[in-house]
């Protein structure tokens, strides 16, 4: 009996002990349980390895955008067509409208977008003096255009000084600056005529000198929509890297979507301004 009632209090305290022990640990919680926040705390680590090869795609796209870049074509200074550089291909012509943003440019800008031709918009200071016109070179920009340099006031620069010439080349490029953000890179001397300090004006503000191997929008009889869609297309001068010239013109503006059209059924593709090779392309390559 004696035994007995030993073995009443050493059992209640085995009891307690392991009451206690269950108390210390939450009710439902074992090892199996731990999991989840193991799982939440790898799937947090994973995640910045994700947004890491995330930024790295970005990167590597910007890099492949800036490969893009690289020169297809160059000037030829002699007769301003475009020339092929290795394989590019030789079919090609580039479009240039001049005297922009007089009336219809924007127009002529949507119309080239919708029909994915690239081109060079050759701008007058004159055309860009007002807010209004500014935001009209900003679209044209915006849209993928790149802007030329035209001058101020479209005069010839042989009847002007040296530093008449300046205002009317330099004026334009810090304007057009202002508006795009981007100092043009191609300058075409009104008429065509250019003198020597002209030229060497132009190198020093990094830009190409550019003609053009025909245009006919400006002569009378070209004068209608049907008569200059149908010469841009059909002229005897059009070959492989003709640099067409067109004007920011009601008649041009009607008949471009026409010329685009006519001269891609003939197998002509358009050259993108930004594969011509420039000023600083040269002397790296030199």
């Amino acid at each position: 009996m004696k035994k007995s009632l030993l073995y009443i209090p050493l059992l209640s305290m085995l009891l307690l002990a392991a009451c206690s022990e269950e108390e210390a640990k939450p009710a439902g919680m074992d090892e199996q349980d731990q999991s989840p926040e193991v799982e939440e705390t790898s799937e947090e680590v994973v995640s910045d390895e994700e947004q890491q090869e995330i930024d790295g795609k970005v990167e590597s796209d910007e890099e492949t955008d800036v490969v893009d870049q690289t020169p297809l074509y160059e000037l030829n200074p002699k007769t301003y067509s475009i020339q092929p550089i290795g394989d590019a291909n030789p079919e090609v012509v580039l479009l240039t409208i001049d005297d922009a943003p007089d009336k219809r440019a924007l127009d002529m800008a949507k119309t080239l977008k919708s029909l994915d031709a690239p081109a060079i918009f050759f701008v007058n200071g004159h055309f860009i003096d007002t807010d209004e016109q500014k935001a009209v070179l900003k679209e044209i920009h915006d849209m993928g255009f790149v802007i030329g340099n035209h001058t101020k006031t479209h005069a010839n620069l042989k009847t002007l000084s040296e530093e008449e010439q300046r205002e009317e080349i330099v004026a334009v490029n810090d304007i057009v600056e202002e508006v795009t953000g981007e100092r043009p890179i191609f300058f075409r001397a009104p008429f065509g005529v250019n003198t020597d300090f002209s030229r060497a004006l132009a190198i020093e503000e990094g830009m190409q000198l550019m003609n053009w191997s025909y245009g006919y929008d400006f002569e009378k009889e070209y004068m209608t929509k049907e008569k200059i869609a149908d010469i841009m297309v059909n002229t005897e001068l059009l070959r492989n890297g003709s640099n067409l010239l067109m004007h920011d013109r009601d008649w041009t503006a009607d008949a471009l979507g026409t010329i685009v059209n006519g001269l891609r059924d003939k197998g002509y593709e358009f050259v993108d301004p930004k594969l011509i090779k420039g000023l600083e392309d040269q002397e790296q390559g030199e």
